[in-house]
């Protein structure tokens, strides 16, 4: 028996291929301009949505195109009226949804493009950068000739996208020509219907508003895609993913100095070596996490720079002179962050190195933060046949079938995540490379990627600080205990016996179980009080100072 998940996936195929072919008909010479008579039965579809959204300004401003509060959800679904209307395009004409702002274009796209619907879907925050970036585009057209009450209205309309208030009319997946071009038809569409609504005319008549005309105006779906790619870019790593890194540094920093005084054997190759303080061992991930704020910070101002003006090839051809740089003060204006004229357009057209550099400065995070949740993981294993050194927060039971088994589930959610960035990363990179001529083609499969890096790692972070760094605490009689158990100890002796000596020391007590002490006393290396003297932990955490 289907699921209701399974009925809604094979009732939104039905009508994409049934529409599809009534398109098809449609457009042939044999029946031009007659439409097919078309009454698909009430189907649903499932949309990703964030149930928090913040306006632009204008609109107010906005600073964030997905709330770091927000909570997505796959169930959330979309049911959609069983009336259609009839919209034309260069193949004809084609049956839509009566409820819905789409067009012919995007109807025949989901038909196209039918690829793990409803999962992969454009990201909302592109969705949102197109509303800002065809709101501006419609505030400076309007100094270029076009008509104020139609990009008044427009301006309306993609405030509404921008706010979120529209997601349910974006139902396009990622996997789709490589330059966006269906996802800016889409919102040239949606936009379009709104404002004809707003104006008091019919959905799909294309007047008074002209999805090309009008809301593509100067533009090029080649510019207008990596421009939205950008502005989502910078507002997601801006608003979503540093505030969440700066906040689990701190935290951690909380942690450098409860833990300052207290020593530990430290370990190299997964052996015993010389002491540190835990807050030491702390301090280097907390120095981690400050370089890759820089990173990300440093990636952020390439991603500033907009490729809106450049059309189809980086020419500028269907713009006017100044369009591009009014264009990026508009965005400017509503986003409240800056955004820049890319001062070739050759560039932003034809490759996404801004892209790749940041999918790389998180790919680099994602080491960092792999590596801090593996070691804390092994620190605080046991709790009583492992290391035992750190006690990990209990948040949850940890098996099935043994009972009272607690795991750190907080470090395995964490580093999969990590291996999930790596593998966007991966894939950016090859998207990078596919820019062909004067044009990249692998756009929405990295803007993507680069997204849905952010947001994982924000909310992993989030997570991984609340659930376990707040609530972690050192063990100290167990790191006490190992600490006097390593034989390593026998380090501060090399200046006072020699190395080989020293050797003896160690390798002596380790073969028979003796202490060091005892197995110095044993082979004569010095005295008791000698031993005493210069073997101790707290002499061994820094440099000596000069005689």
């Amino acid at each position: 028996m289907l699921t209701s998940a399974h009925t809604s996936r094979a009732a939104v195929r039905s009508m994409a291929s049934l529409t599809h072919a009534a398109s098809r008909v449609s457009a042939s010479p044999a029946v031009a301009r007659t439409a097919v008579a078309f009454t698909p039965a009430s189907f649903s579809c499932r949309r990703l949505l964030s149930s928090n959204s913040r306006p632009v300004q204008q609109f107010p401003r906005l600073q964030s195109l997905t709330s770091t509060s927000s909570k997505r959800a796959f169930g959330t679904t979309v049911k959609m009226s069983s009336a259609t209307r009839t919209e034309t395009d260069a193949f004809g004409e084609i049956q839509v949804p009566a409820d819905k702002y789409w067009g012919a274009q995007t109807q025949r796209s989901l038909g196209n493009f039918d690829i793990n619907q409803p999962q992969d879907r454009m990201p909302e925050p592109v969705v949102k950068a197109f509303g800002i970036l065809k709101g501006a585009a419609a505030e400076v057209n309007m100094k270029f000739g076009l008509d104020p009450k139609i990009g008044e209205a427009i301006k309306q309309a993609a405030a509404e996208v921008a706010e979120g208030k529209l997601m349910d009319h974006f139902p396009l997946v990622v996997w789709q020509t490589g330059s966006g071009t269906q996802s800016n038809m889409n919102s040239n569409e949606v936009i379009s219907n709104r404002a004809i609504e707003i104006l008091g005319g019919e959905k799909g008549s294309k007047k008074p508003v002209h999805p090309n005309d009008h809301v593509n105006m100067s533009a090029s779906s080649n510019d207008s895609f990596p421009t939205a790619m950008h502005i989502a870019a910078v507002l997601e790593l801006e608003n979503t993913l540093l505030p969440s890194l700066r906040s689990l540094r701190n935290a951690l920093q909380v942690k450098v100095e409860k833990f300052d005084k207290i020593i530990k054997i430290g370990r190299t190759h997964l052996q015993d070596a010389t002491p540190l303080t835990l807050g030491q061992e702390f301090s280097g991930y907390v120095a981690q996490l400050d370089r890759n704020i820089e990173r990300v910070e440093t990636s952020i101002p390439h991603l500033r720079y907009l490729a809106q003006g450049g059309t189809a090839v980086g020419t500028g051809l269907n713009t006017f002179k100044g369009f591009d740089e009014a264009i990026a003060a508009e965005v400017t204006k509503l986003t409240g962050t800056e955004f820049k004229t890319a001062p070739n357009k050759f560039e932003v057209l034809a490759a996404h190195d801004s892209i790749v550099e940041a999918s790389g400065a998180l790919n680099t995070l994602a080491c960092s933060l792999f590596k801090i949740a593996q070691d804390i993981r092994y620190l605080g294993s046991g709790p009583r046949c492992g290391l035992g050194e750190l006690v990990l927060p209990e948040n949850e039971p940890g098996s099935s079938i043994m009972p009272g088994k607690v795991n750190p589930t907080q470090c395995e959610s964490l580093t999969m995540v990590c291996s999930q960035v790596m593998g966007n990363h991966v894939a950016a990179t090859i998207g990078g490379m596919n820019g062909q001529f004067e044009l990249n083609v692998f756009k929405p499969l990295m803007i993507r990627n680069l997204l849905h890096s952010v947001r994982i790692l924000a909310d992993g972070m989030t997570s991984f600080e609340k659930n376990l760094v707040h609530g972690l605490e050192a063990n100290e009689p167990r790191i006490n205990s190992l600490l006097h158990e390593s034989l390593m100890l026998v380090t501060c002796l090399n200046p006072v016996i020699g190395y080989d000596m020293a050797s003896k020391v160690a390798k002596n007590a380790h073969k028979k179980g003796l202490t060091l002490k005892q197995s110095a006393m044993e082979l004569k290396a010095l005295s008791e009080e000698d031993f005493d003297k210069h073997v101790r932990p707290e002499l061994m955490l820094s440099p000596k100072e000069k005689k």
